[in-house]
């Protein structure tokens, strides 16, 4: 509903995708991200995410849907100012592994957008709100190219020092490739273990598939 959906060149209105999300939760899809709290001007598809979460709420009720599990995406505190105006209780935050892809993709550097994080953890704890974090470009950079696993590992750390109660680990442009991914993940396992860490690929280069495979052989599940 977000990711997918930001990646299109079209862009549907808040009625188009509340019925595509209508149509997830009847296949048996329980968590979700309803959008995203973010310049409409940087990403049009993602304009009306306020009012896709009014006809949310009104969904809810109105089909009686029970256990769902939705959440935002914002990238700081501008965003989580919104999200208080919904029923909303999780939102998504996300940083980039990598110099370059954190200024080219939210203009400010890692330090920077963890400080960003920071306010919002803060604010979200004491609005009882849970944090899940999305780490970006963990395999491979369109500017920097390979990322160290070091450098992945120590932001996993940052990023739940911080309070994510999660952090999905992004191949953000579709270059993971299976031996990557049993390294990395082999690595977040003996660290994290695997019920605090998701797995995030894209199909950019037909590996998608490989890649999961690869990570549910290792344990993990989200």
């Amino acid at each position: 509903m977000r990711d997918g959906l930001q990646n299109e060149s079209s862009i549907l209105t808040a009625d188009q995708r509340l019925q595509l999300l209508e149509k997830l939760i009847d296949t048996g899809i329980t968590t979700f991200e309803v959008g995203a709290f973010v310049s409409p001007k940087w990403v049009p598809q993602m304009a009306h995410t306020a009012e896709l979460a009014t006809k949310y709420a009104a969904l809810v009720i109105a089909r009686n849907y029970k256990n769902l599990n939705p959440s935002i995406l914002i990238p700081n505190m501008v965003g989580f100012e919104q999200v208080l105006k919904t029923n909303v209780k999780e939102i998504a935050v996300f940083i980039s592994s990598t110099e370059s892809f954190s200024q080219k993709n939210i203009n400010c550097s890692i330090a920077e957008s963890l400080e960003r994080v920071k306010a919002v953890t803060q604010a979200a704890k004491k609005n009882k709100i849970k944090v899940r974090g999305y780490l970006s470009v963990c395999f491979g950079c369109p500017y920097e190219g390979d990322v160290p696993e070091k450098q992945v590992i120590d932001l996993v750390a940052k990023l739940f020092k911080l309070g994510c109660y999660e952090v999905s680990i992004g191949d953000t442009i579709g270059v993971a490739q299976p031996a990557q991914v049993k390294s990395l993940f082999s690595k977040l396992k003996r660290k994290y273990g695997v019920k605090k860490l998701a797995g995030h690929f894209h199909d950019t280069r037909g590996q998608s598939l490989a890649n999961i495979l690869t990570a549910l052989q290792l344990g993990y599940r989200i």
